[in-house]
């Protein structure tokens, strides 16, 4: 996967996120010099191509009143997890979810799914939905509740 200048530029001109305004696309192809038409095809390829996984938002759930982020942890049959958590991934307050390799004995969890709620009970209630969509197929389950956020960028491609 190799890009050229052009998709060098685009990317630099857009890892720390998208211009906050009406049109974008439009205001990095007039800083780059292309057209608006160029820089979305252009992206396009290069996220069809896995040169870049996503374009995406990054909110920040504390600012916008989300307190109770968790990431709820499952020990579920591994014959069944992928079934399981196609269910969960499903669900609209789950914002991802994946399976994780069990280091028994200590961690036997295998699939996690993030929650976020506002309140305390709220997130307990969406815990609830997936422990009932799991039904019988739970062992053990845990939350991690965050506390503050780390990291909210990926790579940045230096000038």
């Amino acid at each position: 996967m190799s890009i050229d200048a052009i998709d060098r530029q685009i990317i630099q001109a857009t890892q720390a996120g998208l211009p906050l305004v009406a049109e974008p696309y439009q205001a990095i192809a007039g800083q780059l010099g292309l057209t608006a038409d160029e820089v979305m095809r252009r992206m396009a390829a290069m996220l069809e191509n896995g040169v870049i996984r996503r374009i995406a938002a990054v909110p920040n759930h504390y600012r916008l009143g989300y307190r109770y982020n968790g990431m709820t942890v499952w020990d579920v049959d591994d014959n069944h997890v992928d079934m399981l958590g196609q269910r969960v991934a499903e669900l609209p307050f789950v914002s991802h979810c994946y399976q994780r390799p069990r280091h028994a004995p200590e961690w036997t969890y295998n699939l996690f799914a993030m929650v976020h709620a506002k309140t305390e009970r709220d997130a307990e209630k969406q815990i609830a939905v997936i422990a009932e969509l799991l039904g019988g197929d739970v062992r053990r389950q845990a939350v991690l509740y965050s506390t503050k956020i780390l990291k909210k960028t990926g790579l940045r491609i230096a000038g």
